[in-house]
């Protein structure tokens, strides 16, 4: 039976580049409570996308899509769903926004998980919102020639109550001992939640809900403003990838908990370091729009999507952003690529002074 040992287990992750790691997040989050403080008029466009991202990508991620148009209707609360796949989607969104603005009363333990599980299903009428799994589940994989094997057999179903029990007590036990860094020993929990896979269905999307709300009650807000779930999205393989190898022998009490944490405490890094430069260009008010678009485009290595300058930009609309491409386009500073969903833009070597319009 596996043993939910948070006041030790933590001891054996302090490895040097864990320590950097922590260094790093430690110094965000002192910086995060001044730009939060003086660019709050600033953030909310920020915080309006970021729900959008979020929303859309952790479904994504489980094979729950729909259109662009449709996912911002549903997120911003101006239509209901109108099928299954919506269903989810919305639910995603009440759970998310009951997170944001509750988490400091959004205590972990298994009644609340399950209430915002149910919370998740609230729309769906598949009955399987707020409870436990009824029978066991397996994590399939599927090789080049289609065939599926077991990755990964989660706890039983009829054990999985009492291993939530015990992970839950462990965690805020350990939590509130102080003696580790939070950001250890949320990962470690979510990689333990995930290990159990509780739920007949829905445990992925949960992961990624009870990791906001962890973070969040450690005082790590930056998800409420860049999208953690998009990151996940964008680094799809390397998560999994982290997933697999952290999850081996974890039934033996044998398992690696590094590469989880890695990866996680890369995800909160790279949000970070995304959240600091939009504030920057938000509050450059001494340029013009146009020179804010220009900005962007200059910082960014590689090519540039027209969605990921209005993500950057929330205050400046899509005109403005067509119309800026396109007069660096003309004057050849940009170099456009691909067509429709996949169009993106590229510098070029000889960069010109870009003409307002």
């Amino acid at each position: 039976m596996k043993n939910f040992d948070d006041l030790n287990t933590p001891k054996a992750l302090l490895t040097p580049d864990i320590v950097a790691m922590l260094t790093s997040i430690h110094e965000h989050k002192g910086k995060q409570g001044l730009f939060v403080e003086a660019h709050a008029d600033l953030l909310t466009n920020l915080m309006e996308i970021a729900k959008i991202q979020s929303t859309g990508a952790s479904n994504r991620i489980e094979g729950i899509n729909t259109t662009d148009k449709r996912l911002e209707e549903l997120v911003r609360d101006k239509s209901a769903p109108k099928n299954r796949s919506e269903q989810e989607i919305a639910g995603y969104r009440d759970v998310l926004a009951t997170i944001h603005e509750s988490y400091d009363y959004i205590y972990p333990r298994p009644n609340i998980i399950l209430q915002l599980h149910k919370q998740l299903y609230s729309f769906s009428r598949s009955g399987v919102g707020g409870s436990y799994k009824n029978s066991d589940n397996f994590i399939t994989q599927t090789d080049a020639e289609g065939k599926q094997s077991v990755r990964f057999q989660p706890v039983a179903a009829y054990l999985t109550p009492d291993a939530m029990d015990r992970l839950c007590a462990a965690f805020v036990e350990s939590l509130d001992t102080d003696e580790y860094d939070a950001l250890l020993l949320i990962p470690m929990f979510i990689l333990d939640f995930l290990c159990i896979h509780p739920f007949n269905d829905g445990n992925g999307r949960m992961s990624r809900l009870l990791t906001l709300l962890l973070f969040y009650r450690a005082g790590y807000i930056v998800g409420k403003y860049i999208s953690l779930e998009k990151l996940i999205e964008n680094s799809k393989d390397s998560y999994y990838e982290a997933l697999y190898d952290s999850s081996a022998a974890w039934h033996e009490n044998a398992n690696d908990y590094l590469p989880f944490i890695r990866y996680y405490l890369g995800i909160l890094q790279k949000a970070y370091g995304e959240f600091e430069d939009r504030v920057k260009i938000l509050s450059q008010r001494g340029l013009s729009k146009h020179e804010r678009v220009k900005a962007i485009i200059d910082n960014k290595l590689g090519k540039i999507t027209k969605a990921e300058i209005l993500a950057a930009v929330p205050d400046i609309s899509q005109v403005t952003v067509e119309r800026t491409l396109a007069a660096l386009v003309k004057s050849a500073h940009l170099v456009k690529i691909g067509a429709g969903r996949t169009t993106a833009y590229v510098k070029t070597d000889t960069p010109q002074k870009v003409q307002g319009g």
